[in-house]
């Protein structure tokens, strides 16, 4: 089995940072990122590099439309994370939000069971204006993170519109709906990604892609916030091309999703709720994966039956020393390959 099991090192005077830095000089590293879980990591590398070598890819298949404003809620997440704006309470949203347009709108009896705070409708607003003038999302998110003050690259997808549907028992629906309206509870039992056919990466997550050192597959869960970005057309062979390390990190923890419906989805779909699933359903582009150390006894089916390195440790970020310190073991994992 090559699988490694780090333990938690004492604090040194010496900042995680300057330590990461001086080990990796030179390195751009992308991340395929959806929901809290990827927010999170990605929060946890910014710490370590510098912004020029930190680039997002960000799942938009959950993007709707809502009361007339285009809603990118994954994209949202990294970029308030990234800014220092997120609420850290639910991972989403913006920390000491209000709700006056919220209440109001109960008043008019508008549907209310997506939340948008006062000061999370800013965004929606300008992004709505700015798409109806013409304007691509990877520009509209460019331009955001910049007035936010976020100074690594969060690309979008794609440019072109994808929408995650849900097939459930009670017939098939949009993934908002089930995933906030409805809180998940609908028996799923597959996923399609309307629009994926016609939809393009964009030249710049191309790109960012060819030019990596590192690709790392964020914490999220694999059907809702990665597989959108693998249906790609072309987006499975440019990842199998180049010649960077691929690293996963497991998104399920001794049976159960970090956050989210990961590990639901799994047992709904007849799938054990597992790191060896995650593992297998990336398997073809992987070239190392990062678990829990309670599943360690994955590791070991892991490296034997589809000959991906592996490395267990502790993957739960709890607070912003975690995010790093794991961003940092992930990323040393990723160059010893």
């Amino acid at each position: 089995m090559d699988a490694a099991v780090h333990h938690e090192e004492e604090r040194q005077d010496t900042s995680i940072a300057q330590v990461v830095n001086s080990e990796l000089p030179e390195v751009n590293i992308v991340a395929l990122l959806g929901g809290v879980g990827g927010a999170k990591l990605a929060s946890g590398l910014a710490q370590l590099l510098p912004p020029e070598r930190l680039t997002f890819v960000v799942n938009t298949a959950d993007d709707f439309e809502h009361l007339g404003l285009h809603i990118s809620p994954d994209l949202d997440t990294v970029m308030y994370t990234l800014a220092g704006l997120v609420n850290p309470e639910t991972g989403w949203g913006i920390k000491d939000d209000t709700w006056n347009t919220l209440a109001m709108l109960a008043c008019y009896e508008a549907p209310t069971w997506f939340r948008l705070g006062d000061r999370d409708l800013a965004t929606h607003l300008l992004r709505s204006q700015w798409l109806r003038e013409g304007f691509p999302l990877t520009w509209v998110t460019r331009q955001l993170c910049w007035l936010l003050g976020v100074p690594q690259t969060i690309l979008p997808m794609s440019d072109d519109p994808v929408h995650t549907r849900v097939l459930t028992e009670n017939g098939e629906i949009a993934f908002q709906e089930y995933f906030v309206r409805y809180a998940w509870q609908p028996r799923i039992k597959g996923v399609r990604f309307e629009g994926i056919e016609q939809a393009q990466p964009t030249r710049e997550v191309v790109s960012a892609l060819r030019n990596a050192d590192v690709i790392l597959f964020g914490p999220s869960n694999p059907f809702v916030s990665l597989d959108p970005i693998l249906a790609l057309p072309a987006m499975r062979r440019i990842l199998s091309t180049v010649r960077a390390p691929r690293i996963a990190i497991s998104p399920i923890v001794a049976g159960r999703a970090l956050k989210g419906p990961a590990a639901k989805m799994m047992n709904e779909l007849n799938m054990e709720a597992s790191p060896v699933t995650v593992a297998a359903h990336y398997r073809d582009l992987l070239t190392g994966f990062v678990l829990d150390r309670q599943d360690v006894p994955c590791a070991a089916v892991i490296a034997e039956q589809m000959g991906i390195r592996t490395l267990a440790t502790d993957i739960i970020m709890r607070d912003e020393p975690d995010r790093a310190r794991l961003a940092r073991e992930i990323l040393q994992f990723a160059l010893q390959g």
